[in-house]
């Protein structure tokens, strides 16, 4: 197999993902796995290995540089972009650095993708042994199945852990039952008490087992579990109808092997192209593309469309606020696809983010659904934003801005909501933060109100709040606040009195209400 160089990672994961500071041996330096570094252990010898450098500032990383190129290790992976490159440099080791927020989990699985994911020149010859599929391709499952159907004699299925078949072989004249005909027509394995007794004692084991015929019209079989790294990936089953070769646990013991490297290099595959799917749509949704037309349909997004955001509601109590999210994510994708088929997802800061194709009549009702069933997953509230409908891509970015004001705006009362929805909401938050940004703008009596409140106990700026809120109608006012007329006229006289508000003028009556709306919070239903 040709090994994985930096240039050939940084091809692949480069951009916003992964940066190169500096790269001292070229960048045909080869790149042999992704390896997470725990600060308190010392470094293992694997040359060639990419050290992701967890829990250490990187500004500190020199010492691990250091022992990193004393360990012929290929470079070191910093989080943040002020890492040590003089350093780098003057120990020939590439340094490297991923986003500040980057999750190290998620960093390794992409890296090790990548690396896992490098085009192999597989030998026209090759045999089940070496790994190889002996038509040069990858993830052929299927001629894997019927190469193993014909080094052992028995009709062969490949499964994922989950007992959905995956492939299946065809070699003519081989035995087969019922069981394997309702398998390859559901492309399930049928399900029954006995077949689950057999799953268990298969995946328990770590060699070929032989399993009796569950029905006096079914065969026995000889199964292997397929792993990788202690992980499960799925199972291959041969059907023992009587003329299995002498040899059939080994080669079914090889074909589990190659069966692992497929499915790795699938599940690699599919990774790569989801991340970046995701950077096409990051860009997109930033307003950073290139070509937005371009990139909207290589992400499958043609005409009128709109971003939708979800995210936990911000007051609730998340332990794992970083998994909480990717399962938000699998969440909205899988409900996504199952109505649009291929969707644009994407994860950004702790929200998700999904582009929804058409005019939108439905899509309030699919972001309540999802909403719903999220909150269900996670036990945890979610609230779900839509931005403006667009005509074409380029103005995604603009659906994505007014979706992130609609969520800011969201509350256990009203969790989904669409931007013509929340218009005003949204337009005072606005106003607010406008306002924040200008001492001219904040000065005034509302803060004379506020403190002659807070020095003695009275509540003189939520009766002001109501009465604006009421039209200046006192009669409203007192409704809202639940006290007699003559208690709302009493205070607002003392209002005046005690800090001179002028409330005969129509412009300070104004600017005081937006005030008080917007910089200090209040509304009718504040208490």
């Amino acid at each position: 197999m040709d090994t994985c160089t930096l240039g050939d990672l940084l091809d692949v994961v480069g951009g916003p993902a992964l940066r190169l500071h500096t790269a001292p041996a070229g960048l045909a330096a080869p790149v042999t796995e992704a390896v997470l570094h725990d600060g308190g252990t010392p470094l293992p010898r694997q040359p060639g290995a990419l050290l992701l450098a967890v829990g250490v500032r990187a500004a500190d990383a020199g010492p691990l540089l250091e022992a990193a190129a004393e360990a012929g290790l290929t470079g070191v992976v910093v989080r943040g972009a002020d890492g040590p490159a003089a350093v780098a440099e003057a120990h020939g080791t590439a340094l490297l650095s991923v986003p500040e927020d980057a999750p190290w989990h998620r960093v390794h699985l992409l890296l090790a993708s990548a690396i896992a994911a490098r085009p192999a020149a597989v030998p026209a010859d090759a045999g089940l042994g070496d790994g190889g599929l002996g038509d040069g391709g990858l993830g052929d499952l299927f001629a894997l199945a019927d190469a193993i159907a014909t080094a052992t004699g028995g009709a062969t299925a490949i499964e994922d852990p989950r007992q959905r078949l995956l492939a299946y072989s065809a070699v003519p004249g081989q035995p087969v039952d019922e069981d394997r005909r309702q398998g390859i027509l559901g492309r399930q394995v049928p399900a029954s008490a006995e077949n689950t007794e057999q799953y268990r004692r298969l995946f328990a084991a770590d060699r070929p087992v032989r399993l009796p015929a569950l029905t006096a019209t079914d065969l026995p079989r000889l199964a292997m579990p397929v792993r990788a790294g202690g992980e499960t990936l799925g199972s291959v089953w041969v059907i023992d109808g009587g003329g299995l070769a002498p040899d059939a646990e080994a080669t079914l013991a090889q074909g589990a092997a190659t069966a692992a490297l497929l499915l790795l290099r699938a599940r690699a595959a599919r990774e790569l192209a989801r991340h970046r799917g995701g950077e096409l749509l990051r860009r997109l949704l930033d307003g950073t593309a290139d070509d937005p037309a371009t990139a909207a349909a290589r992400l499958g997004v043609t005409g009128p469309a709109r971003v939708a955001a979800f995210a936990p509601d911000a007051a609730a109590s998340v332990p794992d606020a970083e998994r909480t999210a990717l399962r938000l994510l699998d969440v909205v994708r899988l409900q996504c696809e199952a109505r649009y088929g291929r969707q644009a997802c994407v994860l950004l800061a702790g929200v998700v983010y999904a582009v929804l194709p058409g005019p939108g009549e439905r899509h309030r009702s699919l972001a309540e659904d999802i909403a719903a069933r999220a909150g269900q997953a996670l036990r945890v509230p979610v609230r779900a934003a839509l931005g403006e409908v667009v005509p074409d891509p380029a103005g995604l970015a603009d659906s994505r801005a007014d979706a992130d004001l609609v969520l800011r705006v969201l509350d256990a009362d009203r969790p989904v909501a669409s931007a013509d929805e929340v218009r005003a909401r949204v337009a005072l938050l606005r106003l607010a933060e406008l306002m924040a940004e200008h001492r001219e703008l904040t000065a005034g009596s509302w803060q004379r109100v506020l403190a002659y409140d807070a020095e003695h106990g009275t509540a003189y700026a939520r009766t002001l709040v109501c009465w604006f809120d009421a039209g200046c109608d006192m009669a409203g006012a007192a409704r809202l606040l639940a006290v007699h007329p003559n208690t709302c006229r009493y205070r607002l006289r003392q209002l005046q009195r005690h800090t001179g508000v002028d409330l005969d003028d129509p412009d300070e009556r104004l600017v005081l209400w937006l005030q008080l709306r917007t910089l200090a919070g209040l509304s009718a239903a504040t208490p």
